[in-house]
């Protein structure tokens, strides 16, 4: 888009994603990383921009901070920008990956650049190691990305499958807890030790030759089985640095109850304390959170269903 056809103003909506865990965290064959991670509805964060001859920025004050960066990085005009609604932050979301890409297209689009949603992220010091995100905002649906290797900018979506219509995810929020970000996220990446060969080996093999066949086909359990054993695994490897396989103990408690009941998709949300379980069909995924709700008394849950959003960023110019 050239900038004499850019828009007088533009709108975009940038959904949540939920991440669903790595595959190889030691680089066994020379890529680290590697990640699972499905979009999801309900959650997103809205921006609204139009043409200013300064920047006037209405939101929190890293929100100007991203704008300026972006700004500097890109070689972008100013604009007037608010900020209308936005994923919780720090809960496992994608908050901070969705909020730049949000800011650095909304730009792009309302000046007439040609940028692409990885290029902001490069820009705005996103997927250093998943690239869940940015394949949530290009396209949505269930993601499977390769990694980071030596040359990578980004690491490059390997797999995109769309989420059957009927399958819901119930969200687990616990307000109290923040998962781990910044400088404390990646001393914990340094101080945990290398992923064993044979784990990472395993997972690989369960998504590839059980989890994507289960989700093309429909299959539930067997994907949801899938889900659960990459969950296990990764919560299991991160508890030195998190306390647990899960980050709040009140989550795992009501994915203890959950899985007691037969479930097998459940896990925790990246660094957390989100949790999560899949359902087949919005009236167990309900009828489970109500169950959920009266058996954990006022213990300060928040309990929400969601279905998976399989196409990403919206825009109204």
């Amino acid at each position: 888009m050239s900038a004499e056809f850019a828009p007088s103003n533009v709108e975009i909506f940038a959904p949540a994603r939920l991440h669903l865990g790595f595959l190889d965290l030691g680089s066994g064959l020379g890529r680290r990383f590697g990640s699972l991670g499905v979009t999801i509805a309900g959650f997103g964060t809205r921006l609204q921009l139009r043409p200013a001859a300064s920047l006037q920025v209405a939101g929190p004050a890293r929100l100007e901070t991203l704008v300026r960066r972006l700004m500097a990085a890109l070689a972008l005009p100013p604009a007037d920008i608010t900020l209308v609604e936005e994923i919780p932050v720090h809960a496992g979301l994608g908050s901070g990956t969705q909020l730049a890409l949000a800011v650095g297209m909304g730009l792009a689009r309302l000046h007439g650049r040609p940028l692409t949603p990885r290029q902001v992220a490069v820009a705005a010091g996103r997927g250093a190691r998943s690239g869940i995100g940015i394949a949530a905002f290009e396209q949505g649906g269930f993601l499977v990305d390769g990694g980071r290797g030596k040359n990578s900018a980004t690491p490059p979506l390997l797999s995109r499958l769309p989420v059957p219509e009927s399958w819901r995810w119930l969200l687990i929020f616990d307000p109290d807890f923040r998962g781990l970000h910044g400088e404390c996220e990646r001393q914990a990446f340094r101080q945990l030790p290398r992923y064993p060969r044979e784990r990472a080996a395993a997972a690989c093999h369960r998504l590839l030759m059980q989890g994507l066949p289960a989700l093309a086909e429909a299959d539930f359990d067997a994907f949801s089985e899938t889900l659960g054993w990459i969950q296990r695994a990764n919560g299991d490897y991160f508890a030195p640095a998190q306390g647990g396989r899960y980050t709040s103990r009140r989550v795992a408690e009501a994915l203890k109850c959950l899985e007691a009941q037969g479930w097998r998709g459940l896990g925790q949300s990246s660094w957390g304390p989100t949790g999560f379980c899949l359902f087949p069909d919005p009236e167990s995924a309900a009828f489970e959170a109500r169950k959920l709700a009266a058996s954990l008394g006022d213990c300060g849950l928040r309990f929400e269903v969601v279905a998976s959003r399989n196409h990403g960023a919206d825009w109204r110019l």
